[in-house]
C-alpha cells in the first residue's frame, strides 16, 4: 500500500523530491524510513523520521544534502534530495517502521513492516 514517487533523471548537483504515499491510514502512526538500492548492491537505509518528526536520522553519505519530512494528515512522507551525486543513483523505497520512533535499527530492513514500490533515481550528466 506504500508507493514512492518522484524519481527521474537528474544531472549531478541537481535536486529531486520523493514522496511516499499510503492508501491506508496507518502510516501516520509509524516512523517512515527511506532506503535505496543501487544495481548489484544491497538495499541500504538512507533516512528515518519519527511520527512527530522529533527524531530524524540520516546515513552519513547524505547528511547535509537530503532532508526527510512528513505530513501526517495526508499519510505522506517526503525525501528532499539536493546536490545529488552519481553515487546516489538507485531505486528508492519508503517503508513503514514497526515502531513510531527512529532508533539504532532504523537503517535495518528487518525493522520495517512494509516496503512500498520503489522509484528510480538516476544521477548522470
Amino acid at each position: 500500500q506504500l508507493q514512492a514517487s518522484g524519481g527521474g533523471l537528474v544531472q549531478p548537483g541537481g535536486s529531486l523530491r520523493l514522496s511516499c504515499t499510503s492508501r491506508g491510514s496507518t502510516l501516520r502512526f509509524y516512523a517512515i524510513g527511506w532506503f535505496r538500492q543501487a544495481p548489484g548492491k544491497e538495499r541500504e537505509g538512507v533516512a528515518c523520521i519519527s511520527v512527530r518528526g522529533g527524531s530524524i536520522s540520516y546515513q552519513d553519505s547524505v547528511k547535509g544534502r537530503f532532508t526527510v519530512s512528513r505530513e501526517n494528515p495526508k499519510n505522506t512522507g517526503y525525501l528532499q534530495m539536493d546536490n545529488l551525486k552519481p553515487e546516489d543513483t538507485g531505486v528508492y523505497y519508503c517503508a513503514q517502521k514497526s515502531l513510531n520512533d527512529c532508533d539504532e535499527d532504523s537503517d535495518h530492513v528487518v525493522a520495517y513492516d512494509y516496503f512500498g514500490q520503489g522509484t528510480l533515481v538516476t544521477v548522470s550528466s
